[in-house]
């Protein structure tokens, strides 16, 4: 796994023997954190978020089901699969510890073959889920994230500005008849403009904070937080002058060229604002910058200086 991220797994067992054990079978190829008792197991789930836990049962004052449980019932933890290490072999033992949701068991004495086969196919599940919703959060034409991704992280930042009173910006954008030239040049060219838009938006989203996404049809937004308006209308000024000089290939080694209308709003929110009024407000914005000849930014009268 030389220069990728090894995936990460969390040893729980009060027997310090069965720990060295198991890091050494699984150590090269995984990064490995260990607790050697229930409350230091949730402890360290809650701070590092593994990928995978193997948890013995049998310990002392919170055991392995104990343990699982408090897993299952906190939000952070609840979605890391579960493996339990064991010496019980009853089927009740196994059925009990199924209801509660574990992935799979892993019975002592241990067969190094085996942890590695059974580790290696709940990592397999863990990175194909972990794919597949990533996937889901991205826009397959433009390759930036999709509406949906917007508002997991307009809710996530929404929520810190209020906790922090700090002020949010966001830029709504539209490209100018676009479906004029959609029908101009075809869907297929249409598609270009979109990935150049797109491009020449993620390129100035400078901070890790900053936040492009492809809103839906020609619209786009970026989300700017910790940002007061005159720098969300610099950093919009400054995409709509870029995306006006982009030269964009057409076929027949031809170019082309497309403008945007941008709207601007910026809020330091209280508890008792809502972010689709935040939403509302950039989107009014949007029209009055188009209303007003297009290949404009405008923002909202609203917006906090």
């Amino acid at each position: 796994m030389d220069g990728e991220q090894k995936n990460t797994l969390l040893l729980v067992d009060d027997e310090k023997s069965n720990l060295k054990l198991l890091t050494h079978i699984l150590g090269q190829e995984y990064t490995i954190y260990t607790a050697t008792n229930g409350a230091n197991a949730v402890e360290k789930a809650g701070e590092y978020v593994p990928d995978l836990i193997l948890l013995d049962i049998l310990m002392p004052e919170m055991d392995g089901y104990e343990t699982l449980f408090q897993l299952k019932n906190c939000a952070k933890t609840q979605k890391i699969p579960v493996i339990f290490i064991t010496g019980l072999s009853s089927s009740e033992d196994e059925e009990k510890g199924l209801s509660l949701d574990a992935a799979d068991y892993i019975s002592k004495p241990f067969s190094a073959r085996i942890v590695k086969l059974r580790v290696r196919n709940q990592i397999q599940i863990v990175n194909q889920l972990r794919t597949i919703e990533r996937l889901s959060m991205i826009d397959q034409l433009t390759n930036i994230p999709n509406r949906r991704s917007f508002d997991e992280q307009l809710r996530a930042e929404w929520n810190r500005a209020i906790r922090e009173q700090s002020p949010i910006s966001l830029l709504m954008f539209d490209i100018d008849k676009f479906k004029d030239y959609n029908d101009t040049y075809g869907h297929q060219q249409g598609d270009t403009v979109l990935q150049a838009v797109a491009k020449v938006i993620t390129q100035l989203a400078r901070r890790s904070s900053d936040f492009a996404a492809r809103w839906g049809g020609e619209e786009f937004v970026m989300l700017l937080p910790g940002t007061p308006l005159a720098d969300a209308l610099d950093i919009a000024e400054k995409i709509r002058v870029n995306i006006e000089n982009e030269v964009i290939p057409c076929a027949g080694n031809s170019t082309t060229k497309v403008t945007v209308s941008i709207g601007v709003h910026t809020q330091i929110p209280a508890q008792e604002n809502s972010s689709g009024a935040f939403l509302s407000a950039a989107d009014k914005a949007l029209y009055a910058a188009k209303a007003a000849g297009r290949n404009k930014v405008m923002h909202s009268p609203l917006s906090t200086p």
